[in-house]
């Protein structure tokens, strides 16, 4: 017994095979006792159903007849017979006979339409004209209803009526014949509309078809009678109705039901035409005692079969259990042996879809690692190259390709969340492949990413840079909002894998060559013209310095605007742009080196300016980065008023300024005090007065004009400051000992 209890998994197989069986027999038990009476019931009220749709279609078709049949007695033509010679006019019988069939064609199962009058042998039907007598004796023969019998009905009082399917012999090229049953409907002349006399032949087999007895219970059968009680239709040729006809009251709804030994005759006449539908059905299963016998007998045997085979099942099933419970590492341990299962294929499926992941993104790393390889243009070994052939056709699936890169960067002033790295790479391949046949995005580094689109012929390359430019342009309202984008596309190259270094290259240069003023998101690489015209003036940058020098940011600012709107203007290259940015970052920060208390902020300064000039989409951000360096810098020298009279900014400034006039008014302006105060610091500080060091501040940049250059005394003095050559020659004389061009003279020490 412990045994068993240890084996809780054998037990429960047992168990629940057993539930099987006594859910089974409590199953089949109750079917058996509801089976007789409730399965009789439910099949007769579904025949039930089933014959009135049966007599539905009949009545469908009885009306489809007879419409046709109104429809060709009110064709025009009563008379074949011409008015002049009584001879039949068969321009009257070729367009009756297209008329008859084109009504005709619109029912499937009407053989054919024939239509004939009493005073002339020609008939015509749906399929042509023919005489009247050789119609009904060589193609629809009879043996009963030949030609004198459908005369002498023709010529006698009746309403419409139905004949019984009966089997014809039908030719349709005088040679052969074949046997078909067929229905015939003769219109009624009671009330005649013309002197037509219209026979439709039904196929019995296609409008059987269309009714479809075979939702009727099997064993039951039906019979058509006419408003007459003629009988023109019948699936039982052994049936007798005088007695039972005989004994049939309708009642309000058309119906009524007899009993007649082992059978129910289920009546039902038609609201359409009185005609009556009888349906034979037998209303008790036979043998119902042996039949219970057996039942009983089956079920017992079952009971005792499924108990026996329920116990060895339960071995016979509980040895793969335990294998599985190995193989899961959990063989030894007790308790449920299922639910240890259970936990066992939870935990391999999440192993499972943990290494599907692993892999999907290893797959799709070694993806994006050959294509960055394939961009660098060296050759590897064999051996590589032969597995990485593998990856090529998934890049290359068009004849020629070009290839783009899309740089991405968030804009400041939108706070939502930031979107990852393989988001936007989703977003971007998804929306390539929904503008154009083929393209493989890969994340390049940083917030750049390359695309490889595939290009059949050459014409394309033009829609595939508007697809482009449309989908950057919608992204950046809608999936990549609160970003913006650029990007550049290659020249076209044919699908090999040597070209894709030269599309790089292409991509590359594009960047650094296009134009700041470019009017579109998208640059073409073949749309690039060079310009050489930059603008880059050196009096206003050293303008520039002066104005910082003084703490004047606005005045700074103005001047970096010009220059940047005149390079604008102009239309220069990226490159171009940045380079003079630099070089005016680097002549600005000499006004800091020597000012500043810390090289820190100034470092971080550089290193921003350097990053936002570098990644700059367009010259607003270039000139953005300026501005904040003249920002910076007039900040530095406005930080502290006190901080400009000091000796390091008033030797600075003269030696920035030397060929200004310099005055003592101007000096005392740009230090913010007075020139009485300002003269008495100066000699104070620097041991010598004002006038006098700025005079050899002068003349120490004169001596090296003198010694380095080839300008005249007089242009030497104007750019050190001197109104004219003669104040420059006594001021030069008075310091030096000498005039200037006896100094110029001197041999250079």
């Amino acid at each position: 017994m412990n045994r068993l209890m240890a084996n809780r998994g054998l037990l429960q197989i047992f168990f629940a095979l057993l539930l099987v069986i006594v859910i089974m027999f409590v199953s089949n038990y109750v079917v058996y006792k509801n089976s007789i009476s409730g399965i009789y019931e439910k099949v007769t009220q579904n025949n039930r159903l089933a014959i009135k749709n049966i007599i539905q279609s009949f009545d469908s078709s009885f009306t489809n007849v007879n419409n046709l049949m109104f429809s060709i007695q009110g064709l025009p033509y009563d008379n074949l017979e011409s008015a002049e010679d009584k001879r039949i006019d068969m321009t009257k019988a070729y367009t009756m006979q297209e008329n008859i069939s084109r009504l005709a064609s619109s029912v499937d199962y009407i053989e054919d339409v024939i239509v004939f009058y009493n005073n002339i042998e020609l008939a015509v039907t749906a399929k042509g004209t023919s005489d009247l007598k050789i119609l009904f004796e060589k193609k629809y023969k009879h043996e009963s209803w030949n030609y004198e019998y459908w005369r002498a009905f023709a010529k006698s009082k009746h309403a419409l009526t139905f004949f019984p399917v009966e089997d014809f012999s039908v030719s349709n090229d005088g040679l052969t014949n074949r046997k078909q049953r067929l229905m015939v409907a003769m219109d009624g002349n009671k009330v005649r509309m013309s002197d037509k006399n219209v026979m439709v032949l039904l196929n019995a087999d296609k409008l059987l078809k269309k009714i479809d007895l075979s939702a009727m219970i099997p064993g039951a059968s039906l019979i058509v009678l006419d408003a007459n009680r003629n009988m023109i239709f019948s699936t039982d040729k052994e049936w007798n109705l005088d007695k039972v006809l005989n004994d049939v009251y309708f009642n309000s709804s058309q119906e009524s039901s007899l009993t007649r030994e082992n059978f129910e005759y289920n009546f039902y006449r038609s609201e359409y035409n009185d005609y009556i539908y009888i349906n034979k059905v037998p209303y008790q299963f036979q043998n119902i005692n042996s039949v219970a016998t057996a039942n009983h007998m089956i079920m017992i045997s079952a009971i005792i079969s499924a108990v026996l085979l329920s116990a060895f099942l339960s071995i016979y099933l509980y040895r793969p259990v335990k294998d599985i419970l190995k193989l899961l590492g959990g063989g030894h341990v007790k308790g449920n042996d299922f639910r240890k299962i259970y936990s066992g294929i939870v935990s391999v499926q999440a192993e499972n879809e943990s290494l599907k992941k692993q892999m999907d993104f290893v797959d799709s790393e070694m993806r994006r690692g050959i294509f960055l390889q394939m961009l660098d243009g060296f050759s590897h070994a064999q051996e590589y190259d032969i597995q990485m052939q593998k990856y090529y056709s998934d890049f290359f699936r068009k004849r020629q390709f070009v290839m783009a890169v899309l740089h991405v960067k968030r804009l400041e002033e939108y706070d939502q969340p930031l979107l990852r790295i393989d988001e936007m790479t989703d977003i971007l391949s998804s929306g390539l492949s929904s503008k154009v046949d083929h393209s493989v995005v890969f994340h390049a580094g940083s917030m750049q990413f390359l695309a490889l689109i595939g290009i059949e012929q050459a014409s394309e390359r033009k829609t595939v840079m508007d697809a482009l430019e449309s989908f950057v342009n919608r992204a950046m309202k809608e999936e990549l909002k609160g970003y913006s984008v650029w990007g550049c596309v290659s020249k076209l190259y044919d699908s090999k894998v040597s070209n894709c270094n030269e599309a790089y290259q292409d991509i590359t240069y594009g960047m650094l060559y296009r134009n700041v003023n470019m009017p579109r998101t998208i640059v073409d690489m073949d749309a690039i013209r060079y310009v050489s015209d930059i603008y880059f003036p050196f009096e206003k940058i050293e303008k520039l310095s002066h104005t910082l020098l003084s703490g004047k940011a606005d005045d700074g600012i103005r001047i970096v605007a010009e220059i940047i709107q005149e390079n604008k203007d102009r239309n220069i290259h990226y490159h171009q742009l940045a380079h003079i940015a630099k070089c005016i970052f680097f002549y600005l920060s000499k006004q800091v080196e020597d000012s500043s208390s810390g090289n820190k902020d100034f470092c971080k300064l550089e290193m921003d300016f350097c990053w936002k000039v570098d990644n700059a989409f367009g010259y607003g951000e270039i000139q953005n980065a300026l501005i904040e360096v003249v920002r910076f810098i007039a900040n530095k020298r406005n930080h502290d008023q006190k901080s400009k009279l000091n000796p390091e900014f008033i030797s600075q400034y003269i030696e920035l300024h030397y060929m200004e006039n310099l005055y003592l008014d101007h000096m005392a302006e740009v230090l913010n005090t007075s020139p009485k105060y300002f003269s008495n610091y100066f000699k104070k500080t620097f041991g010598i007065n004002y006038v006098e060091y700025f005079n050899k501040v002068r003349l120490s940049h004169a001596k090296e004009y003198l010694k380095h250059t080839e300008l005249s005394i007089a242009e030497i003095g104007e750019k050190t400051g001197y109104l004219n050559s003669s104040t420059f020659t006594t001021t030069f004389k008075k310091y030096c000992g000498i005039s200037p061009s006896e100094y110029r003279k001197k041999p250079v020490d």
